[in-house]
């Protein structure tokens, strides 16, 4: 039926009441004393109408309204606002049909817009988020998970031109692991971050045989299949009930798109501005399909293969550009199936680890951590800050609670197992959360806020099980008991230490606790800042501890996400000369500390994140020209060379402080004085990068420097036959701080020391007494950060 015939119906079939009020608005329908009530209908002065039920004055139930610029609404309305499910329609041909929520689409719905781009799915308060599936006109389709109106999450885009990818999404941009699957049959295993191959990864060219390759594959594409391995593990994690996967269409989770009506008193046809997704056509799409014309170069021209063998491509990529290529070559009669499943695992394991939801064995675990901090930095955060005293120290300062399933007196019923907790020395860590500049709604939100935290897998030898916070500026690690022990033996120095020295380099504490579960198992946990929260990628990450004995990674089980060692660091880093002797003057004052409590297997954990070389290529070219011209003496090529390549890096800018610049929160690391560069008049300076808000440069934080690639060890040797690197200097961005501080050197490290003395030389192992450990561990670092030539 039409609008206008509707209009008559109603009028015909009942004897309203007319109400012209004082503003030019009018009212025609049944009344409840002097407010509507019932059906009717109401004509605003500006030419909008609605008609519909009403409840006590309020638009409520089944009805229509059209606003004066032509937009129309049918559905359900609650209290004055779009409520329920309904279809609204505007001018421009664009239309939703599904659930609505307080005048926000928020429930299953369908949207085309003006362009003729379908969005398919649930909303949430206006935006999507979940999963859902655009179509966009020129043919290309995403089905998978959104967040805040963007792609984000695990996700598959299909190209029109027959490129395939799946994984991970970031903010409407690939960003993580997944993979690419080309129209001519390659495929391209890797990492991506913000849209840009960044990271390791492996291509398979055209035409290479991987015998029962789909069935191993994470990220196994689909060609004309109805439902993708993608939305099977969605309903399996149930983020998606089957019942609701009626058709191809209903691939969805939850959405959300902007609040469409606004206004008090009346309703409005103002919207927010909602146009389709922003296409990946032009720009993902050409920089993903580089990977195919780049290897049809790469493949000596053939791409014949004997029947058991073939080779694929391990590649690394610095945002967008590859700096390193090996070729390597399999045999399928050899266990292709292990070598598959191998590569695989390495992406699974791709920090930042793995989310805990309900049905993960440590789920519990978390519940439980999370009530007891929230509880203990509650009950501790009102106390008056005052100077510790020698009795907030030791084990017998503790807070001691027990938290029934049920609840209690003193603690909240929840969903998790009962448990005890004990909290060490509470106004130490409370006073150290002070110091490093952490605030404690903060601290809760990020451990004990509404999403779960990650678990990583260990990266040694202890054991111990790490969980990393949602937004990544804490770490929990789980402790032995030794260790507690140790660690409550050195609080008061530790506290004295970090208070004396504003930029030590020294893992950062922010609380000590035990949680003891069903049959007296008990758990010991620290918290710990994250030395890696930056939005900066952290392309390699080094543990370095000064020994060479076992200090190298098997090079099978690389990724990413791989913390190498000593052995396998093969880059000089160059600091500014000011910045290299603040370095070594407080790892020195660090050293003398941890010697002081007898503490050995301590390591420096370094993290780099490269810049793209491209600003490199014309300055290589340059020197090379420079190098080959007869009439330059050794002495001006090595001037020229130096000048040019080592200092300062090409690719950052450094300008002077701005307080007030800094977007974000601090991460957990940041704490000290800042550091100062003369190409700011020797003030205070922030580190400026394309594409990045400014980043505070302080010692260990956001440190600009170059890495010249060099054999820092007569232990390795670099396979050029197999691994090309088409550049030697490159600039990266340096974190890095002093770990695992938690060791003694006691008894049984004395006997350790004399067993593997036996074997290897003494000075090589990592067992030795503190302060040979110390002396070596210095010297060391000083091979890796060499002074300028």
């Amino acid at each position: 039926m039409s609008y206008e015939g509707s209009v008559r119906v109603v009028i015909d079939l009942i004897a309203w009441s007319r109400e012209v009020l004082s503003n030019g608005d009018v009212y025609i329908g049944d009344f409840d004393g002097l407010i509507p009530h019932g059906e009717g209908k109401y004509m605003w002065s500006d030419g909008t109408i609605y008609i519909g039920k009403w409840d006590k004055s309020q638009m409520t139930g089944h009805g229509q309204v059209r606003w004066s610029s032509g937009a129309t609404y049918e559905g359900d309305f609650s209290g004055g606002f779009l409520h329920g499910s309904g279809t609204f329609c505007r001018i421009d041909g664009s239309s939703y049909k599904g659930s609505w929520r307080m005048s926000m689409q928020h429930g299953m719905g369908i949207k085309t817009y003006s362009n003729s781009d379908i969005y398919d799915g649930f909303w949430k308060e206006g935006l999507q988020e979940g999963v859902g599936k655009y179509t966009w006109i020129n043919g290309n389709t995403y089905v998978g998970s959104w967040k805040a109106g963007k792609m984000s999450g695990r996700g598959i885009m299909k190209w029109a031109n027959g490129d395939l990818f799946e994984g991970s999404w970031l903010d409407g941009l690939i960003h993580g692991a997944g993979c690419l699957k080309y129209a001519d049959g390659s495929y391209y295993f890797g990492t991506w971050s913000k849209g840009l191959k960044d990271g390791q990864g492996t291509f398979s060219p055209v035409g290479t045989k991987l015998p029962q390759y789909h069935k191993f594959s994470e990220y196994s594409a689909y060609d004309n299949s109805s439902q993708s391995p993608l939305l099977a593990s969605l309903m399996n994690s149930g983020e998606i009930k089957q019942n609701t996967l009626i058709s191809e269409r209903n691939i969805l989770g939850r959405w959300n798109i902007g609040r469409f009506l606004r206004g008090r008193g009346r309703i409005s046809n103002t919207t927010v501005s909602v146009e389709g997704v922003s296409d990946l056509d032009d720009n993902s799409r050409s920089t993903l399909s580089q990977e195919s014309n780049y290897t049809s170069s790469s493949c000596d021209g053939s791409n014949e293969f004997q029947d058991d063998q073939f080779f694929v491509y391990e590649r690394e990529y610095v945002q967008g550009v590859l700096i390193k290529e090996r070729r390597r070559h399999y045999d399928s009669k050899a266990s292709t199936r292990s070598m598959w499943q191998h590569k695989l695992r390495k992406k699974r394991v791709r920090s930042p680890g793995e989310t805990i939801y309900k049905g993960h064995k440590s789920y519990y675990l978390m519940l439980n951590l999370q009530l007891g901090i929230r509880y203990t930095v509650g009950k501790i955060t009102p106390v008056p800050v005052r100077e510790v005293r020698s009795s907030d120290f030791g084990p017998r300062a503790r807070i001691r609670m027990y938290f029934p399933k049920d609840g209690s007196q003193y603690t909240p019923s929840h969903n998790s197992i009962s448990f005890f907790w004990k909290d060490y020395c509470p106004m130490v860590f409370r006073n150290l959360r002070e110091m490093f500049k952490i605030d404690a709604a903060d601290y809760m939100m990020s451990i004990c806020g509404g999403d779960g935290l990650k678990e990583l897998s260990s990266p040694g030898k202890s054991g111990s099980i790490f969980y990393l916070s949602q937004d990544e500026r804490f770490v929990i690690k789980t402790l032995r008991k030794y260790e507690l022990k140790i660690l409550l033996k050195m609080l008061p120095r530790y506290y004295n230490h970090v208070g004396a020295h504003d930029n030590t380099l020294i893992t950062k504490f922010f609380g000590l606790h035990r949680i003891t579960i069903r049959r007296g198992q008990k758990v010991r946990f620290v918290v710990m800042g994250n030395m890696f929260c930056t939005e900066l990628r952290i392309h390699h990450r080094y543990d370095l501890k000064g020994s060479l004995q076992g200090r190298s990674t098997n090079k099978e089980n690389i990724c990413e996400s791989t913390t190498l060692k000593d052995l396998d660091l093969s880059y000089a880093l160059y600091l500014k000369k000011s910045w290299r002797e603040s370095l070594f003057r407080q790892i020195s004052l660090d050293c003398m500390f941890l010697e002081s409590q007898c503490i050995i297997d301590y390591s420096m954990l370094l993290g780099l994140h490269f810049r793209p070389p491209e600003q490199l290529k014309a300055q290589l070219e340059n020197q090379r020209t420079v190098q080959n011209d007869e009439s330059l003496s050794a002495k001006e090529y090595s001037s020229e060379l130096r000048d040019e390549v080592m200092f300062p890096p090409k690719g950052f800018r450094l300008v002077a402080h701005e307080p007030g610049s800094m977007s974000t929160m601090p991460g957990s690391h940041i704490r000290g004085s800042m550091l100062r560069a003369s190409e700011a008049g020797g003030e205070e300076v922030d580190l400026v990068l394309p594409g990045t808000r400014r980043l505070q440069v302080q010692l260990g934080v956001n440190m600009p420097a170059q890495a010249d690639r060099k054999i820092l060890h007569d232990e390795v040797h670099l396979d050029s036959e197999e691994e090309t690197d088409p550049f030697e200097v490159y600039d990266v961005v340096l974190y890095l701080g002093i770990i695992d501080i938690l060791q003694e050197y006691n008894m049984t490290k004395k006997i350790e020391h004399a067993c593997k003395s036996l074997k290897f030389d003494p000075l090589t192992i990592s067992a030795v007494d503190p302060h040979l450990y110390s002396t070596r561990f210095i010297k060391f670092l000083e091979k890796v950060f060499p002074e300028q030539p």
